[in-house]
């Protein structure tokens, strides 16, 4: 068997462990699906407002903005999150003894990151379909589901390794966890992006929520709500374009970092890290 398919099987073999461990453990499954919970709730409040100019409620627009959203937190706080928590319990130096462990670590990542984010979605999308009316969905939006869904990993996912690699111990993730509620708040998915200011609406289009949430809304929203979007259209030339470049720089950037990180990675810099947590906890 190639070295490849050893990995790939190795890969979700882990995964499939860990998935499954995280939907039997009440803390993982709390943790990774309380967020879920807490948007269905805020879309029940929205349902009977209405977006101005428009008789489309309010809750079904936020709806698919928080897809896109929840797409952007899995790419890049949940890895950035298991892989600090994975360097100071010792985990990421296991795998990196072994032949290919690396890889199917990784491998094993995906697999976890994408089943807990497809959990997340069902938990948002089935409520939300008794609780708000204006979803529309047709072969189109399938179409682009296929193409936004996958890339939109691809273009959180290496970055979110690269936060987790700068990051030292979990204590510190609120320095890249509230940037990121920052650009949440300027990238139009609760309101409509053309009610900030101009200068906001060109830094939230730099990053990939705005974009993920655009497409998102074109896939489950009727093409009248166009009207409250910039330039009156969904743009999928441009999502595709900026997801893409997001995509190109993080898997650029992600295997030079990983590599330097996994070099640093010894047993006394494990045995460091816990006597720290020990001393921070004592």
């Amino acid at each position: 068997m190639s070295s490849i398919g050893t990995i790939t099987r190795a890969g979700f073999a882990r995964g499939g462990i860990e998935l499954r461990q995280a939907f039997t453990t009440g803390a993982d499954l709390w943790t990774n699906l309380f967020p879920a919970v807490i948007f269905a709730v805020v879309i029940f409040f929205m349902r009977d407002a209405t977006v101005d100019g428009t008789g489309i409620s309010l809750g079904a627009r936020t709806l698919p903005s928080v897809f896109g959203m929840s797409l952007a937190f899995s790419g890049l706080l949940m890895v950035a999150t298991i892989l600090v928590t994975d360097r100071e319990d010792g985990t990421l130096l296991r795998a990196k003894a072994v032949p290919h462990g690396m890889s199917s670590y990784l491998v094993s990542k995906i697999v976890l990151v994408g089943g807990m984010t497809a959990a997340g979605f069902v938990l948002q999308l089935v409520p939300g379909l008794f609780i708000v009316e204006g979803l529309h969905m047709d072969a189109g939006s399938w179409l682009t589901l296929l193409w936004l869904v996958p890339l939109g990993f691809v273009a959180t996912m290496p970055i979110g390794a690269v936060l987790g690699s700068i990051i030292d111990n979990p204590r510190n993730l609120g320095l890249i966890t509230m940037p990121i509620i920052g650009v949440v708040a300027i990238s139009g998915i609760f309101t409509p992006i053309g009610s900030i200011p101009g200068w906001l609406q060109g830094v939230a289009q730099v990053f990939p929520i705005y974009w993920l949430g655009l497409g998102m809304r074109s896939a489950f929203l009727p093409d009248a709500l166009t009207a409250v979007e910039m330039g009156d259209s969904w743009r999928h030339l441009e999502t595709f374009g900026v997801l893409t470049l997001w995509a190109i720089a993080g898997l650029v950037l992600a295997p030079v970092i990983l590599r330097r990180m996994a070099r640093r990675e010894s047993g006394s810099a494990v045995a460091a890290r816990r006597e720290k947590a020990l001393q921070r906890t004592a």
